[in-house]
């Protein structure tokens, strides 16, 4: 089952091949705030409503085992009795922004935090929220007694409200108050947040069941929607996985906990007891989608096959992709650049080439961060609608200067949630075929990427010296 911010997927798999046996789908029952936009505080009930209709008409019949992924950093404050004090937060919300710094100042600076648990709080952080809370919602802070996300819930709702509560390592390495190097909680940093302490769940391991239901039905620890989309895909170390949405990520297996105390990296747990240290960055297809307005074009297919029509470099236009700040590395206030404008560079065409190129040098950018602590990147898993565009397919392998797999779309996190579950019932991690996928090679262009990745660093390094080196950069 994965419980995203906007639906209920629930795959039904056999637990020896991984074979999709049945799907079932039901939105959430949450209205969009006034004025637009995603939800920011969300009653959990609406997620059990989804999961009941998601599930309904037999789909759960002859199950023997559930998997519960959920949208990760939904904070769901209950009181001493169970009951949730004021309706989740959820996603990523401006308010907490003032909330996240007066955190960082509170510990003693980014490497502070970076050093305790593996990231610095950031907005849609569960730490960052309980800051918020104690701020602006006091008697909901005091009535606050004890702490789950969203997937700790919905499993906790499954086994009937139990006293024994869990979550797993990949949803604690979230929260802003868990380590994954430590593989311990800080219940200091609870405290410094919320302004007193609150009870935690346990953190089992990734094989482990949280319980059995009432029906028999054995539910596994359940985890956050990144870790079981990575299980999902079948990613192993040595494998990276580049996400294409609005902002974009770079993840990669680990075999340690990383500590960086410039922040850029998150060092998060996965679902296998592994890591995934995470790079993220504020502007990935938004830097298309913005483009393509510009230039008057009706979609993202259109401005790729337009920039197709340009040559590597774009004739020496650089579009430093900062257009709404930048998240890593820290520029809050910053701003793109276009350069390079010759009489010759001026087409549409050019233009359209950058912007690609600008995006996925900047993903590119984060995945040397991670390279340079020692992280293995044999191959890169690319995933988003974007990752199906011609433009993408063409210049990602020469830019990140590996192998490029484009995986074809599936419901990853559901099957990750339902390899999970395998895994606690019988004892053995299950060795399903993962992700159907088109493998692309850098071939004989990785000399010409690497010419367009300098080009690039070139106008980064002028624009905002010091980003991506590992020193915060105001």
């Amino acid at each position: 089952m994965d419980s995203s911010p906007e639906f209920t997927r629930i795959v039904v798999c056999d637990a020896d091949t991984g074979a999709v046996l049945r799907q079932g789908y039901a939105p959430h029952p949450v209205e969009a705030p006034e004025g637009g936009g995603k939800p920011t505080d969300v009653d959990p009930q609406a997620w059990l409503l989804s999961l009941g209709e998601a599930a309904g008409g037999g789909l759960l019949e002859g199950v023997q085992a559930i998997g519960v992924c959920a949208q990760q950093h939904a904070l769901v404050p209950l009181d001493s009795q169970g009951n949730t004090v004021r309706p989740a937060l959820v996603g990523n919300h401006p308010r907490a922004q003032v909330a996240a710094a007066d955190l960082v100042d509170g510990l003693g600076g980014r490497q502070a935090w970076a050093q305790a648990v593996g990231c610095v709080p950031q907005a849609p952080m569960p730490v960052t929220k309980l800051r918020w809370l104690a701020r602006h919602e006091p008697e909901a802070a005091l009535r606050t007694q004890m702490l789950m996300q969203a997937h700790d819930w919905l499993v906790w709702q499954l086994l009937g409200r139990p006293a024994r509560r869990t979550t797993d390592r990949g949803g604690a390495s979230g929260t802003g108050y868990w380590s994954a190097a430590t593989g311990s909680y800080r219940p200091d940093l609870v405290e410094l947040a919320l302004g007193h302490q609150a009870m935690l769940p346990e953190v089992i391991g990734p094989a482990d069941a949280a319980g059995t239901t009432p029906e028999g039905l054995l539910i596994s620890a359940g985890t956050g929607e990144t870790m079981a989309a990575a299980f999902g895909l079948g990613v192993q170390q040595g494998d990276a996985v580049v996400s294409l949405g609005a902002s974009g990520s770079v993840m990669a297996v680990h075999h340690e906990a990383l500590v960086d105390p410039s922040g850029t990296i998150t060092s998060l747990a996965d679902a296998t007891g592994m890591h995934l240290p995470v790079v993220h960055t504020l502007n990935a297809v938004r830097a298309l989608r913005g483009t393509a307005e510009m230039l008057g074009l009706p979609d993202l297919e259109a401005l790729s096959d337009l920039a197709l029509k340009s040559t590597p470099g774009a004739h020496g236009l650089v579009l430093l992709p900062y257009l709404e700040g930048e998240k890593t590395p820290s520029l809050p206030h910053a701003a793109g650049t276009l350069t390079g404008l010759r009489r010759e560079s001026m087409k549409p065409e050019h233009l359209a080439r950058a912007a690609f190129e600008g995006m996925l040098c900047g993903l590119g950018d984060a995945l040397d961060v991670l390279r340079g602590r020692g992280v293995e990147v044999r191959r890169v898993f690319l995933l988003g609608p974007a990752a199906d565009l011609p433009a993408v397919r063409a210049m990602a392998p020469m830019l990140f200067g590996t192998q490029v797999v484009v995986v074809q779309p599936a419901d990853y996190a559901a099957i990750g949630a339902a390899r999970q579950a395998a895994w606690a019932q019988t004892g053995q991690l299950p060795l399903w075929q993962g992700a159907v996928s088109q493998v692309f090679e850098p071939g004989e262009e990785l000399a010409v990427g690497q010419a367009v990745r300098q080009q690039y660093v070139t106008v980064r390094e002028q624009a905002h010296p010091g980003a991506f080196s590992g020193t915060p950069v105001a």
